[in-house]
């Protein structure tokens, strides 16, 4: 008796299936990617819970033929290629004639169609068997259903997620389609909710305003760029615009999305060190190239592929975005006069008005209260002068001049650069100021600072010896344990905000936030639904820093989007350092000696003051045993 057998044309379908149909997600991608190769300028999707009790595709593409209704759902039937020839000329999103059958095999599915000459075509499959076929009257285009997903394979429901997180699934793949074609307009309905409504205008920064948001669109520059190969297009954020993931970065070639970590890996090396560690930019970028130069045939999910010119294409990235931000000025809140924007560009080093110019030095101070916003640039004596009134008159006090200088020296008369004067600061230092003396860390040597190198290190000593300390690393753990103590110290005690900040999110974003509301709120970010992807904030903890408190909330939202945790110890201690780091001294910024003093005995109150939040050193000690080795004072025994 034979051991070998045909399997059945049911059975190898759904063996099929689980490469290609791995959730509602997949089935929605398939059955859209098929509404786009039919030439379809309006597709509707319908679901109701996530996808797992329907999905339903409607399109007013060019249809099928009553004759080749049934073909479509057979196993490697397809109208997209015809020859080996056209399997490597691939232009078309679907090729392979498997997604049809496969999602038959593991549900329910309803089509109806029509070429618009004629009867059309309506057929209900179930679990891959036609159960009935006949001429309908519709519309041209095509309404295909999917139900009951999965109702015949449960050993594949339990591999299954959340609802949300199923939603979250269609919603990133449906955002991903949009983006890859501006010129058709999307909208996606779950359960009576619409997620998502594109216009189909053509515009691809239009669609982008539609997924991210009217302002992250407003901040996104323009990409153009081509060689003999290839020709990129499309739009990357501001540096300031960022993200805790590279989920953000959406690669489309030749119209379909992928996914590349070395095409990723060139578009955060064209930002350089204009982005912050951890961070990533929000980049849509469309690359058409020659079929010849990328095979699409790798994997039943399509979303691999293998490219020829691979280095040349991470080349062309690289410095195309390079060329872009070289244009901008990256300094966010500036003054909107042209000659302030050229003059500041030249810097190399600039941060915020009133910090380290890296080769000028201030004569005067700027006031405390001025922002870049109320200054006037006069282009005859290169001074800032302030706005006095509505009028723009000019106070001919000058906020602030610059003489060049070779490099900052260590002199009696050196001007100090100021650190942030925020009122994070000023409470931090009041609370070091107000602590119990006996709570002050005994093992923390008491230093006597007596000099700063390079704006990065300080010099203090005593009488074991030379104490080199990172300012940067000291201030990021003093900030760290204030930060940590006061997001566990979450109270009622609420600011209400006069304008209600309004915060903008993917619809796939948006589902994810809404299911942990609760574990948001318990860390202080109290949100309310705005409608259209929109979130409201009406009031803040009171600790929230002044002017930044968006930045605060959008943070924070950061990281849960980035972990998916819901750990709310972890939760505000990734929060902790984040906002430690990023509110600490930067390098090359020169304190004068009582900043200095100040932060050296702000640490010894710190629980541990020898190691910053990601486990670097603070300071580093070299005793005077070391110091007479190093210059021969004293010889080691022989």
């Amino acid at each position: 008796m034979t051991k070998i057998e045909e399997l059945s044309q049911t059975l190898a379908n759904q063996i099929a299936a689980g490469e290609v149909v791995e959730r509602p997600a997949s089935v929605v991608k398939e059955l859209v990617e098929n509404a786009i190769d039919a030439g379809s300028t309006q597709i509707d999707i319908f679901l109701e819970e996530s996808g797992l009790k329907k999905i339903q595709i409607v399109d007013n593409g060019e249809g099928i033929e009553a004759d080749d209704v049934l073909n479509a759902f057979k196993r490697h039937a397809t109208s997209k290629i015809h020859s080996r020839d056209d399997l490597f000329r691939i232009r078309s999103l679907g090729f392979r004639g498997e997604a049809l059958p496969s999602i038959a095999s593991v549900s329910e599915v309803t089509l109806e169609t029509s070429t618009g000459v004629g009867d059309g075509s309506y057929l209900f499959l179930s679990g891959g068997e036609v159960k009935e076929h006949k001429p309908h009257s519709l519309r041209k285009g095509t309404n295909i259903t999917v139900e009951n997903l999965f109702f015949n394979t449960p050993a594949r429901l339990k591999y299954v997620k959340t609802l949300q997180t199923e939603l979250a699934n269609v919603g990133d793949i449906v955002n991903r389609l949009a983006m890859s074609h501006p010129n058709v307009a999307f909208r996606l309905v779950h359960d009576g909710n619409k997620m998502l409504t594109t216009t189909g205008s053509g515009d691809l920064k239009q669609t982008i305003a539609g997924i991210y948001g009217v302002a992250t669109a407003k901040k996104m520059l323009e990409i153009n760029r081509e060689d003999l190969d290839f020709h990129l297009s499309g739009y990357i954020s501001l540096p300031e615009v960022t993200r805790a993931s590279r989920n953000y970065l959406s690669l489309i070639i030749n119209g379909r999305y992928i996914k590349n970590y070395v095409l990723n890996k060139a578009i955060v090396e064209g930002y350089g060190s204009k982005l912050m560690v951890g961070r990533f930019p929000l980049v849509v970028l469309q690359i058409e190239m020659d079929p010849l130069l990328v095979d699409v045939n790798v994997h039943p999910t399509k979303q691999e592929v293998r490219l020829s010119k691979e280095k040349e294409l991470v080349v062309l990235i690289r410095e195309a975005i390079r060329e872009v931000l070289s244009d901008q000025l990256l300094i966010p809140n500036a003054s909107d006069s042209a000659p302030y924007r050229k003059r500041l560009a030249q810097e190399d080093k600039v941060e915020q008005l009133g910090f380290n110019f890296s080769e000028r030095k201030p004569r005067i101070e700027p006031a405390k209260d001025v922002v870049p916003s109320d200054l006037i640039f006069d282009q005859t004596t290169g001074d800032f002068y302030v706005k006095k009134d509505q009028t723009n008159s000019l106070s001919k006090e000058p906020v602030i001049t610059y003489e060049k200088e070779s490099r900052p020296h260590f002199t009696e008369e050196k001007t100090s650069f100021h650190v942030e004067e925020d009122h994070v600061s000023e409470e931090l230092n009041q609370t070091m100021s107000e602590t119990n003396p006996s709570e002050k860390k005994d093992v923390f040597p008491d230093l006597d600072y007596f000099g700063q190198m390079h704006g990065t290190y300080l010099f203090a000593q005593n009488e074991e010896g030379l104490f080199i300390i990172d300012q940067h690393a000291a201030q990021e753990r003093v900030k760290y344990e204030y930060f940590r103590k006061k997001i566990g110290e979450v109270t009622n005690d609420l600011q209400e905000l006069l304008v209600p900040i309004v915060l903008d999110y993917s619809a796939d974003d948006l589902i994810r936030i809404k299911e942990s509301l609760p574990v948001l709120e318990e860390v202080g970010i109290i949100l309310e639904d705005f409608g259209n992807n929109s979130l409201i904030v009406r009031a803040h903890p009171t600790w929230y820093i002044k002017g930044q408190e968006e930045s605060i909330i959008r943070e924070m939202i950061d990281i849960f989007l980035e972990t998916g945790k819901v750990s709310v110890a972890k939760f505000r201690e990734d929060t902790a350092i984040m906002m430690s780091c990023k509110r600490s001294i930067k390098a090359n910024h020169y304190l004068d000696e009582k900043q200095a003093r100040a932060l050296l005995e702000d640490l010894k109150y710190c629980e541990n003051p020898f190691n910053c939040p990601h486990g670097r050193p603070v300071l580093i000690r070299f005793t005077n045993n070391d110091m007479e080795k190093m210059f021969k004072r004293i010889q080691d025994p022989h």
